[in-house]
């Protein structure tokens, strides 16, 4: 949970900071049902989202309950309704309508297309022609339905203005993912106090991280990307059996090693145990499945591959012992590995990707230790970038949510943390390259299950998750950036989606 080392006693601080913040009224939709609903056919829409945001379309997501009722993690009962979104350029003229991918459905998903770039449009979402109302934030300072204030503390119409488009030539796209914890079982989880939280699939669903995933590899064909980059906890707790699991789901986008990668998280460390006598020695401790799983014996666990001109660069940041808890760091040799590439390849357009961020800013939650990496060797990796021109995107996964930083060492460099794939809002970013810029846009996995999933995982830490992991503006999970990556070229191949390479039994 947040930055996966979230302990009890930091429960007990923030929740200090809950109780003074007032009751979260409508992420408990039970206290917002007044007396005498709760009819045959009632519904009240909520949880209203603002997901994705780019030139040309958007996405925006609600929530159906039975008003008055509890399902046992303190929100409404699903309630199956129609779902609509009416909008257009004046607030009172909302004269086009888009609907969802299911017509009759809780779990409201409806994309709007044909948009203009640059332009301001009005909308309002609505099921049974009830108004959907925000998720909000009281504990940060945020919007989750759009790029301004429009329409807040009312039912709407609420208000957001597309960007314009990358500049230049379109080049080709890359799926940005992390934190798909296959194997785990409970979502939520804090400091080893499961009944505060812990969160678990509905009995007779398949787990929850295939579910995800699965919905992951087949959304993303929608964006016809050419590489996909999963930035670490691949596993919950780096069993073979769920590694190769993950790796056998992740093969449905295309071939390891050429058309999607990974790198180690903190729950993919070495473990001890008989699950895990049959791996390698690991170097700081244990067994170490993963690098059997992912990495041939003579490779190392980081790496530095060109991608269609692009260098990307994977890093390990659990380079080291210790039991997860604890801040991600690089050895001392995985360090120095990385600074010669900077230094060696320093105007190449380049994207690093590793599971812990390099600061950790802005969050309704404590900051500990664990939250980030080691904070001397990201000072000198954020040096590093301040001289390092061609590198213009860092993408961490690790504290589960979706947040932009741009530090003021190195300004040029956009830090992206993407939200876990795995639990609320699980999805992924799509990163499209032009020759003059990029545009990074956060989506939702869209299967049904999925979305019925990510719903009731947003009752992490007592229904309080959404206001850290969404993001608190629509610029934390969807932006664009003027860039020169006029040296990026088409790719020469496509991965072929439907007929993966090899299984993942065992590398």
């Amino acid at each position: 949970m947040p930055a996966c080392d979230f302990t009890r006693r930091d429960l007990l601080r923030w929740s200090a900071l809950a109780a003074a913040a007032g009751p979260l009224v409508l992420a408990n939709p039970v206290s917002a049902a007044a007396a005498g609903q709760g009819r045959p056919g009632d519904i009240l829409p909520v949880n209203l989202e603002l997901v994705t945001l780019a030139e040309d379309h958007a996405v925006i997501t609600w929530y159906t309950g039975v008003p008055g009722t509890d399902d046992g993690l303190g929100r409404m009962v699903p309630a199956p309704a129609d779902g609509e979104v009416v909008y257009g350029t004046h607030p009172s003229r909302l004269n086009r309508v888009a609907r969802g991918i299911s017509s009759h459905t809780a779990y409201h998903y409806v994309e709007l297309t044909g948009l203009e770039p640059g332009q301001t449009y009005y909308y309002q979402a609505r099921s049974q022609g009830k108004a959907a109302s925000p998720t909000p934030f009281t504990l940060i300072s945020g919007n989750a339905v759009g790029t301004s204030t429009y329409g807040l503390g009312t039912e709407g119409p609420f208000s957001f203005t597309t960007p314009q488009p990358p500049r230049g030539r379109y080049l080709f796209s890359m799926v940005l993912c992390n934190d798909l914890h296959m194997g785990e079982t409970q979502a939520g989880l804090v400091g080893g106090q499961p009944q505060y939280i812990g969160i678990t699939q509905e009995p007779g669903l398949p787990p929850y991280p295939e579910v995800m995933l699965r919905s992951l590899v087949e959304d993303v064909r929608r964006h016809n990307p050419t590489y996909l980059l999963a930035a670490g906890d691949i596993s919950s707790e780096a069993s073979p059996v769920d590694l190769s699991r993950a790796g056998q789901l992740l093969d449905g986008f295309g071939e390891y090693g050429s058309d999607y990668f990974v790198t180690r998280g903190n729950h993919d460390r070495a473990h001890t145990g008989d699950p895990y006598s049959g791996c390698r020695a690991g170097q700081w401790q244990g067994n170490d499945c993963f690098h059997d799983g992912f990495f041939s014996r003579n490779k190392l666990t980081y790496f530095s591959k060109d991608l269609s001109g692009l260098r990307v660069i994977g890093l390990d940041t659990y380079d080291k012992p210790g039991n997860g808890g604890d801040a991600g760091a690089l050895s001392t040799d995985q360090l120095a590995w990385f600074r010669h590439e900077l230094a060696t390849h320093a105007d190449q357009p380049t994207l690093v990707f590793g599971h812990h961020p390099l600061v950790m800013q802005d969050s309704a939650f404590p900051i500990t230790a664990g939250s980030s990496l080691q904070a001397d060797q990201a000072t000198t990796i954020l040096n590093d970038y301040a001289k390092t021109p061609g590198v213009f995107l860092h993408h961490a996964g690790h504290t589960h949510r979706n947040k932009r930083t741009i530090s003021p060492i190195a300004p040029k460099v956009t830090l992206q943390e993407v939200a876990a794939a795995k639990e609320y809002p699980g999805g992924f970013s799509v990163l499209r390259l032009h020759t003059g810029g990029y545009a990074l846009n956060f989506y939702k996995s869209r299967s049904e299950l999925a979305r019925r999933w990510s719903e009731r995982s947003r009752q992490e830490i007592m229904g309080y998750w959404p206001q850290f992991a969404l993001g608190a503006a629509v610029a934390d999970r969807n932006t664009v950036v003027a860039r020169d990556l006029s040296n990026l070229k088409r790719p020469s191949h496509r991965p072929d989606h439907e007929h993966p390479s090899h299984p993942h039994g065992g590398k």
